[in-house]
């Protein structure tokens, strides 16, 4: 069976749609039907129906998700462990939420290569949700995140906290910021639920970012007020352009290792949860 078939399908089964599949997979709507007619003949079984309020799955459409699924990631995993890796014993496949490598990075593929020195790494930055995505279909082998999906077929485990701190180059106090001068941030669903009851007034300031690196970016050229990571506040400070604000609270960060549910017994990757837990709570 071609894997074209069982990538089509599933991401019908996500869209409902063939129209926007065809967009998705930048294909033609007619190339979309017949893979899934191919797929359909192969099977014996109709997958979808058709009609004016839209496509949906049939019975047996349903039942074969899982199953593609996992498909989907065996294939993955068969094609990456015929690619040659040199000398290596292992190639391990890693996502990393974009702030955590900012100042995280270097300790963790440290302690990454400490625990299998003989394993090849591949280093991805992006975000949970992605990641939670890539992991799924097998093009990443763990992720460190902040915000993992509540889905089937992942395993996630908390490993730590990390803390945002307000700084600013021109005021001490909450009530003191100008909304121009504020950056607004949204690291994650979680911080921004606490982010905006502590500067509610301060919701509709005119700049706005999700990344640690990029606010503290601006920060530095720009000046103002915003939330970045406790590392960086107590580095900008160190300068002497920036201060603490006095009354702002520090605001957690929980921090998730996740994988595919079939690893979560596997040695290498608990080998490597159990280096990242170390890094993160300093031990």
């Amino acid at each position: 069976m071609q894997i074209e078939l069982i990538e089509t399908f599933l991401d019908l089964m996500e869209t409902k749609s063939f129209n926007r599949t065809a967009e998705r997979l930048s294909l033609t709507q007619s190339t979309v039907s017949g893979r899934i007619n191919a797929l359909e003949t192969t099977l014996g079984r109709r997958l979808f129906t058709r009609s004016r309020a839209g496509t949906e799955p049939t019975p047996a459409g349903y039942r074969l998700l899982d199953h593609a699924r996992t498909l989907r990631h065996q294939w993955t995993e068969a094609r990456r462990s015929v690619q040659n890796t040199g000398n290596f014993s292992e190639s391990m496949r890693i996502g990393m939420q974009h702030d955590l490598a900012s100042s995280h990075i270097a300790d963790w593929v440290a302690g990454f290569r400490k625990v299998l020195p003989d394993a090849a790494f591949y280093i991805e930055l992006d975000f949970s949700n992605q990641m939670s995505i890539d992991l799924l279909a097998g093009e990443i082998d763990l992720s460190i995140m902040f915000t993992p999906k509540n889905l089937p077929d992942l395993h996630h485990e908390l490993i730590g906290e990390l803390a945002y701190r307000m700084i600013s180059s021109n005021v001490r106090r909450i009530a003191d910021i100008e909304p121009q001068s504020y950056i607004f941030t949204n690291y994650s669903p979680a911080f921004d639920k606490v982010h905006r009851q502590v500067v509610a007034r301060l919701a509709e300031a005119p700049l706005s970012s999700g990344q640690n690196i990029t606010v503290c970016g601006l920060l530095t050229a720009l000046g103002g007020t915003a939330y970045v990571l406790e590392d960086s506040a107590a580095e900008m400070v160190a300068t002497g352009g920036f201060g603490f604000i006095e009354d702002a609270p520090s605001i957690p960060q929980s921090v998730y290792v996740a994988m595919h549910l079939r690893n979560r017994h596997s040695h290498i990757h608990r080998r490597l949860l159990d280096s990242v837990r170390k890094q993160l709570s300093g031990a």
